[in-house]
């Protein structure tokens, strides 16, 4: 089965536990509606692909983790949209949750995200009591306070941000989280795969910062121009576009020298190959070309 396939398969299962026959519909279906159809499922994938590299024991936790890890992501899109922070209308090409579903069922929705995501991986860990605690630590600590998504929100509400601390806690959190995540599930060493979450993190974010700037909307699938509208540290203010195209590729350049001699490592920088394909924003690839 491709990891495509074991995620999409480990999230359904999570989410059908929330359409219980006499569970509230409306929060269940939004609940739905912000994990489905999803993105590129980037962060999950990434957990796979290194679990993988580093042997793949244990798939079930690694699937439970991957997946845990796209419900905190979802989670997070759900809270970051609402009036009090983005104020979005538009996310992976529809409306929000709470355009579609009202503020109050979006918030619970986010919750319940959260929830879901720890429930999903406690499960899965009562067969690996040896490796819950460090995957629910590792996984914790990537949304949570001090340097988490949490924490990158709460930038967000200060009156200034540093922008590397601001953008490693905003995305860069999760994507260290999913490498890994990914090792631990396997029973690997984590700590060298350290370096291809920061990477890929540090990378992602320029390319959002190039998209929101350039205000493609349509290729980003959400609002776009919300970094200049809140004032947010942004790396297209800080360097400019080009500069900004000249981070992203440094960031993943970085990212694939990081990654520790292995049997699955050739095919993990091919795969960071074909991210710095996708990530350079397609009007700037047009530029180039």
């Amino acid at each position: 089965m491709s990891h495509t396939a074991r995620i999409e398969r480990t999230l359904e299962a999570a989410v059908a536990l929330a359409h219980a026959k006499d569970a509230a519909p409306g929060l269940a279906a939004a609940i739905r509606y912000a994990v489905f159809p999803g993105g590129a499922r980037v962060r999950p994938q990434l957990c796979l692909a290194v679990s993988s590299a580093c042997g793949g024991a244990c798939a079930d936790l690694a699937d439970a983790a991957a997946a845990s890890i796209e419900l905190l992501h979802c989670a997070s899109l759900v809270h970051d949209d609402l009036p009090c922070f983005d104020d979005a209308d538009l996310r992976r090409g529809k409306p929000t949750v709470h355009t579609k579903f009202g503020v109050p069922l979006a918030l619970l929705a986010g919750d319940a995200l959260i929830v879901m995501a720890f429930e999903l991986l406690g499960r899965a860990g009562a067969d690996h009591p040896a490796a819950l605690p460090s995957l629910l630590t590792t996984i914790a600590r990537g949304v949570g306070a001090p340097y988490g998504i949490v924490a990158g929100q709460a930038w967000e509400c200060e009156a200034s941000a540093p922008m590397a601390a601001y953008h490693q806690a905003k995305t860069g959190a999760l994507f260290v989280a999913a490498t890994t995540a990914g090792a631990l599930a396997a029973g690997a060493d984590p700590a060298p795969w350290r370096g291809l979450g920061e990477g890929l993190g540090a990378a992602y974010q320029v390319a959002d910062d190039l998209l929101d700037a350039l205000g493609d909307s349509e290729e980003s699938g959400k609002t776009a121009g919300r970094d200049q509208a809140m004032q947010r540290p942004s790396a297209v203010t800080s360097f400019g576009v080009q500069g900004a195209v000249a981070l992203l590729e440094s960031h993943l350049d970085q990212a694939a020298a990081s990654i520790p001699e292995c049997e699955g490592a050739k095919a993990l920088r091919e795969t960071v190959r074909v991210q710095a394909t996708r990530l350079v924003p397609k009007q700037l690839s047009r530029t180039a070309a």
